[in-house]
């Protein structure tokens, strides 16, 4: 099949983690300027900034995301785009207690788990309806790696 998605070529990784970078930081900045008023979606999705304490650098690292309520919990993915290797938030986000995640104004602390197997497959599907792209993100990752769905619980 000739429009079968495949996975990104090593050059379309390094300048797609680029890109994520350089717009992510200057999202997160828009976003916290305005309380979350202005930049707070990413091509329909709605965003949060994921706030979490570097691993070995001991820096405080800001990522936008993603983001899906289920109850009071907010469900996130480790998808980065589709690219063949986890984002690196997510190794700090694994070795951290606690985050911090903003949602407009609203600043909150919450504990990381990933989500089960049935968990996922109850999730993926209200995931990728509220951000399409997740479909071909999977389809990119299909047998290469798994992409994590990760459940935030508030503190």
């Amino acid at each position: 099949m000739a429009d079968a998605i495949k996975p990104y070529t090593p050059g379309q990784e390094r300048f797609g983690s680029w890109l994520i970078s350089r717009v992510g930081r200057l999202q997160t900045a828009v976003y916290e300027m305005t309380g979350g008023r202005v930049w707070n979606t990413f091509l329909g999705g709605p965003v949060a900034i994921l706030t979490v304490v570097g691993r070995k650098s001991g820096l405080v690292r800001k990522v936008p995301l993603l983001y899906l309520r289920q109850g009071e919990d907010v469900v996130m993915t480790a998808s980065k785009g589709g690219m063949t290797t986890l984002p690196v938030w997510y190794y700090n986000v694994a070795a951290a207690d606690t985050v911090v995640i903003q949602i407009g104004k609203a600043k909150k602390t919450y504990r990381m788990r990933e989500a089960t197997a049935e968990e996922e497959a109850v999730l993926w599907p209200q995931l990728e309806q509220m951000y399409p792209d997740y479909k071909a993100y999977r389809a990119r990752t299909e047998g290469v790696r798994h992409i994590p769905v990760l459940v935030f619980s508030p503190v």
